[in-house]
């Protein structure tokens, strides 16, 4: 504890270094899984040509592949491929945004593709082009799904972070690579506690945007509660 108090400027500095790193890859992985979601979703329904929904089930596939892929070599490849430094951040961006890619192509597609089609067809008879139907339709009803893959892919974000302490960059890994180095107990656990503290605060986050900005959801989840409470009261009383 002692060593805690004595290092809070410390921790702070790889907290702020922490979340610099993580972020990006985060936005930048939602943000590009939703034209490559919308993509697999249009060629899996080109008129059930095989072709095309093979092109649809290939993309998929080669970016679950993505995951599959060790982090530190990973990252320990990506400066000779963009001729950057080895201890530049911004490998681990990039390498960051691809595991986010590879988890968020997938709830982007299940998203999509859990709308029905007496939605869709209505939505076409209101006289909505197809960039207004996927923005004021598609998108907000894939939206739940979208969430529980973007807090995945949060999660797994602010773990993954972690191991480019080994090649020198900032961040919260710091805390581990140091305190193994030095024999420091207290800032092994300090770095363990302090990500396992962010991976929650920003689950927690995104739970509290979803349901300001997917106010539907909250009265769906409400409307449940009641039934539950309802049929409850109907066991108690038969």
């Amino acid at each position: 504890m002692n060593w805690v108090l004595s290092n809070l400027d410390t921790i702070g500095d790889d907290v702020v270094a922490h979340l610099a790193i993580a972020i990006p890859p985060i936005i930048i992985s939602f943000l590009l899984s939703i034209p490559i979601g919308w993509l697999v979703v249009r060629l899996r329904r080109a008129g059930g040509r095989p072709v095309t929904r093979g092109i649809g089930g290939s993309i998929v596939t080669v970016a679950g592949l993505l995951y599959a892929i060790p982090s530190l070599p990973l990252f320990i490849a990506l400066p000779s491929i963009l001729g950057t430094g080895l201890q530049d951040p911004v490998n681990v961006v990039i390498g960051l945004t691809l595991y986010g890619l590879a988890l968020m192509v997938r709830s982007t597609v299940d998203g999509l593709e859990s709308i029905d089609g007496p939605t869709v067809s209505a939505a076409t008879a209101m006289g909505y082009s197809p960039v207004q139907r996927f923005f004021r339709v598609d998108l907000p009803l894939a939206g739940p799904v979208l969430l529980a893959g973007l807090r995945v892919v949060a999660v797994s974000t602010i773990s993954l972070t972690t191991v480019g302490a080994v090649l020198g960059i900032q961040s919260l890994g710091s805390l581990f690579t140091d305190g193994i180095g030095r024999g420091i107990t207290e800032e092994i656990v300090s770095g363990i506690v302090m990500v396992l503290v962010l991976a929650f605060a920003l689950d927690g986050l995104l739970v509290l945007l979803g349901r300001i900005v997917m106010p539907w959801t909250r009265r769906n989840t409400v409307s449940r509660r009641q039934t539950r409470r309802v049929l409850q009261s109907a066991e108690v009383t038969s």
